[in-house]
């Protein structure tokens, strides 16, 4: 009976750590500007607010084949939700027309071999 209610306390608190992962990105993905910054907000909100929420209800149903099945999802979302936010903020950075008004191109000034830099 205390192993359930552990159990229980320990899931809840869980999901209520997903909850509050959650609210945090909608107010990044609401408050910036620019739209990596919101990209950034919504995919490690998804990322650790899922992860939790799901953990959560593993905890809660305990060892069975559910729980098998969510901890999967859990992989799976780790894996395509930071690839597939990756591409679409190369896609966003490669055709962005406007670029000065939202961040800074920086190169690296590499030496050719026949310079003398003391500074290296």
């Amino acid at each position: 009976m205390v192993l359930q209610w552990i159990r229980f306390f320990v899931g809840g608190g869980l999901l209520l750590a997903g909850l509050a992962t959650f609210i945090i990105e909608m107010i990044g993905a609401f408050r910036f500007r620019y739209i990596l910054n919101r990209m950034h907000a919504a995919a490690i909100g998804d990322t650790l607010g899922i992860g939790f929420a799901l953990l959560g209800l593993i905890v809660m149903s305990g060892l069975n084949f559910t729980s098998l099945k969510l901890f999967l999802v859990i992989v799976f979302l780790w894996f395509s939700s930071p690839v597939s936010s990756h591409l679409i903020a190369r896609l966003e950075v490669s055709t962005n027309e406007d670029e000065e008004t939202h961040y800074q191109v920086k190169t690296l000034d590499i030496p050719e071999e026949g310079d003398k830099n003391d500074d290296i």
